[in-house]
């Protein structure tokens, strides 16, 4: 696990992670089935299935600041996360993210009713730059762990937390 302080990262890396974040694949499971989840959309199928959650965190621990690990490194750190989800009672379901050309796909979880603030400390603390979240009824919001690079725009479903 890592502190709390601040990401160090370069900003181009971040533009270029930024785009990455904003174009890949994510889905949440329910049974055997695998349903999408779409940055500034919202969730309808989440929404129907879990009526009383307030809001969903789509978040990974695999990868800290979208550096690859080994296998077991990553398989270590999503038993510490689903351990800290358990500890907390919030509800969690199996989720993942990945790219559009498959070329990474990462393992996740998505916690229902954790409010923002505990939800980006938990990111910190798995040192994820990139997770989602959002309000029920409400487009999905990608969460940055970064101050925003100056020239950014369009970024309308992002939110800089630094």
């Amino acid at each position: 696990m890592t502190t709390l302080e601040p990401h160090p990262i370069d900003e181009s890396r971040l533009i270029a992670l930024l785009h990455v974040y904003l174009a890949a694949r994510y889905r949440w499971q329910y049974r055997d089935d695998w349903h999408d989840i779409v940055i500034g959309l919202p969730t309808p199928g989440l929404d129907l299935r879990y009526p009383e959650a307030p809001s969903y965190g789509l978040i990974s621990a695999w990868n800290p600041l979208s550096v690859a690990k080994s296998g077991a490194e990553n398989r270590r750190a999503d038993r510490q996360l689903e351990a800290r989800l358990a500890a907390t009672g919030l509800p969690h379901i199996p989720a993942f993210a990945s790219a559009a050309d498959r070329s990474w796909r990462e393992p996740s979880w998505i916690v229902f009713g954790m409010e923002a603030p505990a939800f980006d400390a938990l990111g910190r603390e798995f040192a994820q730059l990139g997770t989602l979240w959002w309000r029920s009824g409400q487009p999905v919001r990608l969460r940055i762990d970064a101050a925003r690079p100056a020239g950014i725009e369009g970024d309308r479903h992002v939110d800089w937390l630094r």
